[in-house]
């Protein structure tokens, strides 16, 4: 009888863990979209009666999210659009505190969405957090500037030799670590990210299929 309700746990568990998160998003969505109306309704001269019964409609706040996001993706993709946005970036670069969030997140940004960018592009073996054991990180880039130079400094190896790994931790895999290694020191896995990701999040338990076992060497690029 154990054996029948763990196994009916493992099966409703995963589904109801995903309806939970996606409700708990749905819930904050529509929570800043009644704020924004609510706004909206202090700002009008007259109280507008439609704007009540949006705050009625389940799910609209995702709607309008998704429109925006598309129609500012539209605006950006064409020169005036373009044009703007830097306006709008030069505007916020000159603000003290706003500058300093502002930069930080959209160098990251930009970084991990970019069609052009490698990061998280390749899942590796790392010894850490010493030399005998072994855990998964992903490659982010080089370091660069001073950093690199020191690193360049301390190990005696060439600065461009070094990789820059972000390690995430078990079973929350937005929290972590950033290392700095040697090209040399790592194992690149023939695992995609989201198989790497998968991994760590089960903390080991879901294993992805076995596939091609030859390892690219230290130094060679990494497979895609």
């Amino acid at each position: 009888m154990r054996k029948y309700i763990i196994t009916g746990l493992l099966v409703w568990l995963p589904l109801a863990i995903t309806v939970w998160v996606l409700l708990w998003v749905l819930g904050i969505i529509d929570g800043v979209f009644t704020w924004l109306l609510s706004a909206v309704q202090t700002v009008l001269p007259v109280s507008a009666p439609w704007l009540k019964q949006l705050h009625q409609i389940p799910g609209l706040g995702v709607v309008v999210l998704v429109a925006a996001l598309m129609l500012t993706g539209m605006f950006v993709a064409n020169i005036f659009g373009q044009w703007w946005f830097r306006q709008w970036d030069r505007l916020l670069f000159k603000i003290p505190i706003v500058k300093s969030i502002y930069s930080s997140v959209k160098q990251v940004s930009d970084t991990l969405f970019s069609s052009s960018g490698n990061a998280f592009r390749e899942a590796v073996l790392v010894p850490y957090p010493h030399p005998h054991s072994w855990t998964i990180a992903f490659v982010t880039g080089k370091p660069s500037g001073e950093v690199a130079d020191q690193l360049g400094t301390l190990s005696g190896a060439a600065p461009d030799e070094h990789v820059s790994l972000y390690v995430p931790t078990t079973p929350n895999p937005t929290s972590g670590f950033l290392l700095m290694m040697p090209r040399a020191q790592l194992r690149p896995l023939g695992m995609s990210v989201d198989e790497a990701l998968k991994y760590i999040i089960s903390m080991g338990v879901v294993a992805p299929p076995p596939g091609d076992a030859t390892l690219v060497l230290p130094n060679e690029p990494a497979r895609n």
